[in-house]
């Protein structure tokens, strides 16, 4: 009997194991794979003096890093979670709080996106003055602040609840943003700043697009430029949706939970997690850069350079040795 039981335990041992390889490993490769695409895209962004001296290259160039940051913190946690390692509040909270920065930087960097294109079509002849490298550092500097300003009201929400009713700082489950909601006011701030933030970010949008199709009306206007502004205030549009579509992850798999059985809970949680957080994170890189006409030369020698290099080797061995 106890041999039986041994056997039983084992092969519930080896079950789990391969349950969070294959978890993992499905998560693990399309996240590197994203994360040296976005590696290449911030080095593309810094390559050439134009990129770093044109405002809307700026901002890209800080919409991606705030993506990829929050694309190794998603990562790191699902490994976590998957693995069932359960943290003390506050490495949890230090995780989680640095998560919550680059969410809320992400939308806010859309807007002022939004705004430069919609000055470089209605106000052309003043956008130079308008849209100068210092002023877009200085909104740069205003969305950190914005940003570091929420993260440290939810910090003072928890360090409260933590003094007073916590009577240990381990948790007791695996760490997530939806753990850290340890009192009603962080669950009902959170929800709410979210409401503002993506709410307002949509206004802005829709209103730059607004602005946008009027101005292309007019006979004054550049039809090419109108066109590929309002695109890309589209695209804009989506890159915002698809970041509102991480906050319906938790309430999504809580739902889940209850109507399938474990296995198949598992697969989905991976599916979902990949479509939901690491999908979105990458789009940014690839549709920008290859929409582009003076990102996409730059990313595609970078991108295809070792390619080429080996190619030449190669090549090179081939004629030597005949």
């Amino acid at each position: 009997m106890s041999h039986a039981n041994d056997s039983i335990h084992d092969e519930a041992q080896d079950d789990r194991f391969l349950e969070i390889l294959m978890v993992s490993s499905l998560s693990t490769i399309p996240s590197c794979v994203f994360l040296y695409i976005n590696g290449i895209m911030l080095f593309t962004l810094r390559s050439k003096a134009v990129f770093c001296e044109t405002a809307r290259y700026i901002l890209l160039y800080n919409l991606l890093f705030a993506e990829t940051v929050q694309l190794v913190l998603s990562q790191v946690l699902f490994l976590l979670a998957a693995d069932r390692v359960i943290m003390t509040y506050p490495l949890c909270g230090f995780l989680t709080q640095l998560a919550n920065l680059t969410t809320t930087i992400s939308p806010l960097t859309l807007v002022v996106m939004s705004v430069e294109r919609y000055v470089a079509v209605c106000y052309p002849l003043r956008h130079a003055d308008i849209v100068t490298v210092r002023n877009t550092g200085v909104s740069i500097i205003l969305i950190w602040m914005f940003s570091f300003l929420d993260v440290l009201f939810r910090v003072l929400l928890l360090l409260e609840v933590l003094v007073e009713e916590l009577q240990s700082l381990q948790m007791k489950n695996y760490c997530s943003s939806t753990s850290m909601f340890v009192g009603p006011i962080s669950h009902a701030y959170s929800k709410a700043f979210t409401c503002f933030v993506f709410t307002s970010a949509g206004v802005a949008i829709i209103s730059s697009y607004i602005g946008v199709a009027a101005a292309a009306r007019s006979a004054s206007a550049d039809k090419a430029s109108a066109h590929k502004a309002r695109n890309t205030l589209l695209l804009h549009l989506v890159q915002l949706g698809l970041s509102l579509s991480s906050t319906v992850y938790s309430p999504l798999l809580i739902a889940l939970s209850t109507v399938v059985v474990r296995v198949v809970f598992v697969r989905i949680q991976t599916l979902v997690y990949m479509f939901i957080f690491i999908v979105p994170r990458c789009l940014s890189s690839l549709i920008y850069g290859l929409r582009d006409q003076s990102i996409r030369p730059v990313l595609m020698f970078y991108l295809c350079c070792r390619l080429r290099l080996s190619v030449v080797k190669v090549k090179s061995e081939v004629s030597s040795s005949a």
